[in-house]
């Protein structure tokens, strides 16, 4: 029995030892690159952003209770910078006007398609699924501000 009480002890301090090692938090304010600050959506569709893509996509995260405990706010963190990758909206405006609109037409696809919000994303944040019209709001107002910012030839 003292071989698993050691084994039981040496993960305890394991554990809590990660608990120092945090990674940087992503909490910029929006500056003037942000998509809704250089192409303000309508105030739903700003809602919707906000709610269900900003954590990922966006240079400010709302943080869960649980990004506090290691080894779940490395992961969350390395998920955040891979959206970031994908598609930051807090450096939208820096895009050129024919990644905007291919990013812009990414979304109307990934939200039409259920792709996004994740599954993994929905099970905690409930109020970012959305109903077919929203998802219609969403992907028209897209795919119109694509067209606006680089017109089909």
């Amino acid at each position: 029995m003292r071989i698993v009480q050691r084994i039981f002890l040496g993960g305890l301090i394991v554990f809590a030892a990660i608990q120092f090692i945090r990674p940087a938090k992503n909490d910029a304010p929006a500056g003037p690159d942000d998509l809704a600050v250089k192409f303000p959506p309508p105030p739903e569709v700003k809602r919707m952003l906000e709610t269900a893509c900003y954590d990922c996509h966006s240079n400010h995260t709302r943080y869960p209770w649980y990004a506090q405990v290691q080894p779940t706010g490395w992961w969350l963190a390395r998920h955040i910078n891979d959206g970031k990758g994908a598609l930051n909206f807090s450096e939208f405006g820096s895009y050129t006007a024919h990644r905007q609109a291919k990013k812009l037409q990414a979304i109307s696809d990934e939200v039409t398609e259920h792709s996004m919000p994740l599954k993994s994303y929905t099970w905690i944040h409930r109020d970012a699924i959305f109903s077919e019209p929203q998802i219609k709001m969403l992907a028209d107002w897209a795919d119109s501000l694509a067209e606006k910012i680089e017109p089909a030839p």
